[in-house]
């Protein structure tokens, strides 16, 4: 006998010598190569499903929909909510202009001391301030996706 997906009213049947033995029904419908989640899994009633906008709660408990801005996170005292969001793509902006300008001044400073420093300044300053770079992102990314975790850890409570 065929599984027909089709037909809401059939349950899949495994291969000869396969499956749930003794007549034991599938934990939950599709458990043949589908993939379904078990009843119960996914988002709360009335929240929207994966995907949808990010909700957070405010002091009160009640779902908020937008994220704060940046100086609102930044000058939260009471700590409702977490100021790294916002205040992440800032710093990385700021980074990027600080690393700029000193990469700058030490090809300044390089071609100072003459031809070969300058050069040397201007090459290995170039690739040691891509290296500064990338680990300043991947450190901001750290922090944000630590972030996320618990915002995430603390909406499913």
């Amino acid at each position: 006998m065929t599984y027909d997906p089709g037909n809401p009213g059939e349950q899949p049947q495994p291969p000869a010598g396969q499956g749930w033995s003794g007549g034991q029904q599938p934990p939950y419908p599709g458990a043949y190569g589908q993939q379904q989640p078990p009843p119960g899994w996914g988002p709360p009633p009335g929240q929207p499903g994966y995907g949808g906008a990010p909700t957070s709660f405010g002091p009160t408990g009640s779902p908020q929909t937008q994220a704060k801005g940046f100086f609102t996170a930044l000058f939260d005292f009471g700590f409702t909510s977490f100021a790294t969001p916002s205040v992440v793509k800032v710093i990385y902006v700021v980074g990027m202009v600080i690393l700029g300008l000193v990469y700058v001044v030490a090809v300044i400073a390089g071609f100072t001391q003459g031809v070969g420093p300058g050069l040397l300044a201007l090459i290995g300053g170039g690739i040691i301030a891509l290296l500064y770079l990338t680990l300043f992102r991947i450190t901001l990314e750290f922090y944000y996706a630590v972030i996320r975790m618990s915002e995430d850890i603390h909406h499913r409570r």
